[in-house]
């Protein structure tokens, strides 16, 4: 298992190389684009992140695999970027490098991400509400959000950008009020 200072170490160069490539090519959005569907790509599958992972599976093999991933969706560049990964025995951080990228592009476009957990799946005008909230709290040109479904939170929500944690669901109001019981 990697550690996670060892991963952001390995990631942060790769990444802003990334950046790099993409700005010389005005293609920064859509390597963002590119980048949140290989994400979602291998978050949502163990065997591809483990067939990526794997030092004993040959190279040639890796590329290949990845050429078909990309071939209809990412940029030459990109694709070539995803190659030289394997070459250089990187292509296990890749999730990483794509999360740090992310980072790096919304901090070249003054955007924060809020990462919003709520009891149920929120509107258009409840996700309109919250970006407008981060805006007037972050002063940030744009919000990305980022949403998780907890049903134990019972209603409400949890709205966390950077290290500020909003807690407005009823679960927080709960154990707020438990602990002035407590002290009491």
């Amino acid at each position: 298992m990697k550690s996670n200072a060892a991963t952001a170490e390995v990631a942060q160069p790769y990444a802003q190389a990334l950046l790099s490539i993409a700005q010389s090519h005005n293609l920064t959005e859509e390597f963002g684009t590119d980048a949140r569907t290989l994400i979602n790509l291998l978050s949502g599958s163990q065997e591809l992140q483990n067939f990526l992972d794997n030092p004993f599976i040959e190279s040639d093999n890796k590329k290949n695999l990845i050429k078909q991933i990309v071939a209809e969706v990412a940029s030459p560049y990109l694709r070539n970027f995803l190659l030289f990964l394997v070459d250089r025995r990187r292509i296990a951080f890749l999730e990483a490098i794509l999360d740090q990228y992310l980072a790096l592009l919304r901090q070249l476009n003054q955007t924060v991400l809020a990462e919003v957990t709520s009891a149920v799946a929120l509107t258009e005008a409840q996700l309109e509400a919250v970006k407008t909230k981060v805006v007037a709290i972050t002063k940030a040109r744009e919000v990305e959000i980022s949403t998780n479904i907890d049903s134990d939170l019972i209603s409400g929500v949890i709205i966390k950008v950077g290290s500020q944690v909003i807690d407005a669901s009823l679960r927080g109001q709960l154990r707020r009020l438990s602990l002035r019981l407590s002290s009491n």
